[in-house]
């Protein structure tokens, strides 16, 4: 063996650990030879040597492309096209999909100019595994770009996903192609250290994620942003944008509920929108909403709400845990056995109550635990009906069984109302003192 050939069989043993089939063109008489091709390409029955290449070539993409790649490849191989691309480049790679046997991988199909210009060196190698492994790289990476822009605890969108919202809208005002219409929303909860330092960090989570809850299903078509510890920010755009002044009343009616009740979250907020051609940035709006929703929140901590508040927590009416608990078990027990309809369960001696979810959703009431519930109900009771509701609770507490025999309306979340078939029982303490409340509402 010469050098010449002991040389020639390294390269080719190189190459055929690196690629799954190799050939040599003649492109003027169109004549070709395969070197070799592996295992993965034999079905394909390839002759090893062969004449009109590009022919061949023409029938093989037929036969072995994706539907989807068949267009693409075959403007690609195209002899005028190949050879006008190698003699610009000397090379040529082409990436696409192969069918073989049923299954689909991706493939690189590598083509080379010789120094004569008149022979093709080309070179198809399988990359399936290489690009199953760029896809989950790409996938971690979306991943991880996604959870980077969503806040742990709520799930929402935070600071960073706003600071690149930011940027976005001061390009757009920059452009000036055109004058954007948005508002911007400021939240804060109101006195959430205060939650962190006597109740525990625990309660104070989920009086954020309430909050987060009690923002995003009134700003339903917006944008919400955990930019802080108790901060949301709002960027009002359509329908949110339209109906905002509204929008913004329901939230605060909605807090001073929250905090006359002891329901939920106390949530001081202020609003501003984007004057074209007044504010050069976004930042300026927001420094409007955020001046706003402070004299908000002053408003709240020196009115009757918070000081209801810490009069109650004062007062040690705050139902301990492990009564909450049993509220908790009793509600499943009465859950488990009632059926279809709205359930509630109420602790009398802190006036305490848990309400099924399906009453919190058609009704639109603010939570499934609530203190006061009576007052809160009685608001949805038909205004006709709401005697007539009133005597029958009150005889259950005197022991007549009238509750099972009344019916009355209740406003539904859409403003319509609905016929209710109450059905109620008293659980009294050793005393014979009711302690619970509770029952199923059937709609008629």
């Amino acid at each position: 063996m010469n050098i010449d050939s002991l040389a020639f069989d390294q390269v080719a043993n190189t190459l055929a650990k690196q690629f799954d089939s190799l050939y040599y063109v003649d492109t003027e008489s169109g004549n070709f030879i395969e070197f070799f091709h592996s295992e993965m390409l034999s079905g394909l029955n390839l002759p090893e040597q062969g004449s009109d290449f590009f022919s061949f070539l023409y029938e093989q993409a037929l036969r072995t492309v994706h539907p989807d790649d068949l267009e693409y490849v075959l403007s690609l191989i195209d002899k005028e096209k190949l050879m006008k691309k190698l003699s610009e480049n000397n090379s040529s790679l082409i990436v696409f999909r192969f069918v073989l046997d049923g299954e689909i991988m991706h493939v690189c199909h590598f083509s080379v100019l010789c120094e004569d210009k008149k022979h093709i060196l080309g070179c198809i190698r399988n990359i399936e595994s290489e690009f199953i492994e760029r896809q989950e790289q790409e996938n971690v990476l979306q991943s991880a770009q996604r959870l980077a822009r969503l806040d742990e605890l709520t799930g929402i969108k935070n600071k960073n996903a706003f600071s690149e919202n930011v940027k976005e809208i001061d390009e757009v005002i920059n452009s000036g192609d055109y004058d954007p219409e948005f508002g911007v929303i400021m939240c804060d909860i109101n006195d959430l250290k205060r939650i962190n330092d006597t109740r525990g960090h625990s309660f104070g989570d989920e009086a954020i994620q309430k909050a987060c809850r009690m923002i995003c299903d009134i700003f339903a078509g917006s944008s919400v942003y955990r930019v802080g510890g108790d901060e949301f920010v709002v960027i009002l755009t359509g329908d949110d944008y339209a109906n905002r002044e509204k929008l913004l009343e329901i939230l605060k009616k909605g807090s001073e509920t929250n905090g006359r009740l002891r329901i939920g979250p106390v949530i001081a907020c202020g609003m501003a929108k984007y004057n074209p051609g007044i504010d050069r940035s976004f930042h300026e709006v927001f420094n409007r909403a955020d001046g706003r929703m402070y004299a908000n929140k002053t408003e709240l901590k020196s009115g009757t709400i918070m000081e209801e508040i810490r009069k109650r927590e004062e007062s040690n009416q705050m139902i301990p845990e492990d009564r909450m608990r049993k509220v908790d078990r009793l509600y499943g027990a009465l859950h488990t056995v009632a059926g279809d309809g709205y359930i509630f369960l109420t602790d009398l001696k802190y006036n305490f109550s848990r309400w099924s979810l399906s009453a919190i959703n058609d009704f639109g009431l603010p939570t499934d635990y609530m203190y006061n519930v009576e007052d809160i109900w009685k608001d949805y009771v038909h205004p006709e009906d709401v005697d007539k509701y009133v005597e029958a609770v009150k005889a259950l507490f005197e022991g007549t069984p009238v509750l099972y025999s009344i019916t009355y309306r209740a406003r539904k979340a859409d403003g319509t109302y609905i016929t209710l078939k109450p059905r109620g029982f008293i659980l009294n303490d050793s005393k014979g003192i009711p302690e619970y409340f509770g029952g199923i509402m059937l709609p008629q």
